[in-house]
């Protein structure tokens, strides 16, 4: 049997399990993995500035492709804490990513040595996995437990500690009989199906809510079937936004207290059942569970047995693979359909329709400085169905699932629940390696722009193209509007009189010159007239220099965007569209399935 060192066999390992990328920073504790990466040349690493940053572009990398898992690298002590962020975000989407530390000599771990922290201890509650591996001989083992746990049931992350001893000493391990344990992903019963299908035929005014397990699961397309057979309208979720064209004529819109449509709103109100599949029933999505559940039969579809119930109690639980249970789900409209007895569901799915067409927020303002509806009705008209958006949270990410467009699953990329700050640049960055040639567009507000933005030297350096429009309103946009309710304006001004900038007018950070400095190509803008011309130079300027290139947007200081604290109160503070010219790039879904303007 050949002999090589744990870290070589750690190696081995990663390029049979499928990675092709690692993502991540060298350090002393973590240098003979590094060795053995360069050593075997299999692995493509791209160099962060942040092991945070690193395991967001991980993350990044994961969610852009079916079977993809984004691997972190990183030293003893704090890098491992750096990552912790990256495996709350992936842990909370059910994204699985593998971060790898290095760490003190087994010897060493309890006798407080340089950056020696017990990493595993502190990562154990994210991850399906954290483990300190302390006999060199249980690496091979331990790093094929990890991709099992990581693909197995609900995805997540792990993290695996590695001495710097245990990564030096010799094993035994012959690549050529290594195979990756089966995947165990649990699936539902016909009898389950059946019964699901007897509360659906039952009801008048159906809805499937599609989650993020969906896309996970890479049954969009079996979604869809299943939508078009049985006739029953579709409402995703933020993390389910793709699985269903926009401009399907079953898409029903978003449903929650922010990051919704009102029709999407109103038709859930008016739905007498909801099959929920690969969804987590998150607060956002739900608000008031009186409100969401007054009137309702549920069923819930989800990979994790304990995620049934643990929201509300619904009237059937159904643990299964979404994929798994939409085959059968398919399977049993077919036969319905073909015995003549599914129900006709035009009319329910044509009010749907109407509610789509008569409730949309207006986009289109001229103001100067320049109102952010705007920003994404250009956006719409820039960017084309195969476009990838990345966002994370703030006010930005909220209005732009209100009002942009997403055609395909995995072209919203979104950390749904934990939204830090700073993941839209390095997710990007991840989204980008993943798929070189596709249109990826970043989004993100001024103050998570400014958070990791040193990683955009990152994609300088391994010239990674993509587009970040960033929307400044020098403001902490979300948390002001949120303190609205406490009569205050307190701490969340980013304004100042910028002596090296007065260009920006007193928005404080010079984006455009921080961008340049690191290595990128930036533009700004003032007045809603020149948003597309810019859209338009960045994509030139992309393909030209193959880097990251920034559009910036001064917007007017304070929008308040709609939201609410219950389904049926959401606040809308602007004007409704009246006419097509007030929104002029909505999408509608006619019966015949082909896209339509408003009106």
């Amino acid at each position: 049997m050949a002999r090589m060192t744990a870290a070589q066999a750690a190696v081995e390992i990663l390029k049979r399990e499928g990675t092709t990328h690692v993502f991540g920073l060298p350090g002393a504790a973590i240098n003979p993995f590094y060795a053995a990466m360069r050593g075997d040349g299999g692995l493509t690493h791209i160099l962060a500035r942040h092991v945070e940053g690193a395991s967001h572009m991980a993350e990044g990398y994961t969610r852009a492709r079916p079977g993809n898992i984004g691997v972190c690298v990183g030293t003893s002590g704090p890098a491992g804490t750096d990552m912790i962020t990256g495996l709350y975000s992936a842990a909370a989407d059910s994204i699985p990513i593998l971060c790898i530390t290095g760490q003190a000599p087994v010897a060493k771990l309890h006798k407080e040595d340089f950056q020696a922290v017990d990493i595993s201890a502190i990562a154990g509650p994210l991850t399906k996995m954290a483990m300190t591996v302390l006999e060199p001989a249980q690496v091979p083992g331990t790093f094929q437990q990890a991709f099992h746990l990581m693909r197995s049931g609900r995805p997540g992350p792990v993290l695996i500690d590695l001495p710097i001893d245990v990564q030096m000493a010799e094993i035994e391990f012959d690549p050529e009989t290594y195979a990756p344990l089966p995947v165990y992903r649990p699936a539902a019963t016909r009898a389950q199906i059946d019964k699901a299908m007897e509360l659906l035929q039952a009801a008048e005014r159906p809805l499937l809510v599609a989650g993020g397990g969906v896309v996970n699961a890479d049954a969009s397309e079996l979604l869809v079937e299943f939508a078009e057979l049985t006739g029953v309208p579709v409402v995703p979720t933020l993390m389910g936004w793709g699985a269903i064209p926009d401009d399907h004529p079953l898409m029903a819109g978003m449903v929650g207290l922010q990051t919704s449509q009102r029709y999407g709103n109103a038709t859930m109100l008016a739905s007498d059942f909801v099959l929920g599949i690969g969804n987590r029933w998150a607060n956002r999505h739900t608000g008031g569970l009186d409100t969401y559940t007054r009137g309702r039969t549920f069923v819930h579809v989800d990979i994790e047995p304990t995620q049934i119930g643990r929201v509300f109690a619904p009237d059937r639980g159904i643990v299964s693979d979404a994929g798994a249970a939409l085959e059968l789900f398919v399977e049993a409209a077919r036969e319905l359909r073909d015995s003549g007895a599914l129900k006709d569901r035009s009319a329910w799915s044509d009010s749907c329709r109407e509610r789509r067409r008569t409730m949309l927020r207006k986009t289109h303002f001229d103001n100067v400085p320049v109102k952010p509806q705007r920003v994404y009705e250009e956006m719409n008209k820039a960017f084309g169905r195969d476009t990838r958006y990345v966002s994370t949270i703030g006010l930005s990410q909220i209005q732009a699932a209100q009002m942009l467009h997403v055609y395909r699953p995995r072209h919203w990329i979104n950390a749904g629940q934990a939204g830090p700050l700073g993941w839209t640049l390095p997710a990007a960055l991840g989204v980008a390696t993943a798929d070189p040639d596709a249109t990826v567009v970043a989004l993100s507000g001024d103050y998570d722009f400014q958070f990791l933005i040193e990683e955009l030297a990152v994609g300088a350096q391994f010239k990674i193209p993509y587009l970040h429009v960033v929307v400044n309103n020098a403001y902490l946009g979300l948390i002001r509007q949120a303190q609205r309710g406490f009569d205050m304006d307190f701490c969340v001004q980013l304004s100042f009189d910028n002596i090296n900038a007065p260009e920006v007018g007193g928005y404080g950070v010079d984006h455009v010159k921080v961008a340049e400095g690191l290595g990128c190509k930036a533009i700004r803008v003032f007045e809603p007239d020149r948003i597309g011309p810019a859209l338009e130079e960045a994509r030139k300027l992309m393909a030209e220099y193959r880097v990251p290139v920034i559009v910036e947007i001064i917007l007017e200081r304070v929008t308040n965007v709609s939201m609410g604290t219950e389904l049926d109160n959401v606040t809308e503070f602007e004007e409704l569209a009246t006419d097509p010219e007030q929104a002029p790039t909505a999408v509608l879904a006619p019966a015949t399935g082909a896209a339509a303007p408003l009106g």
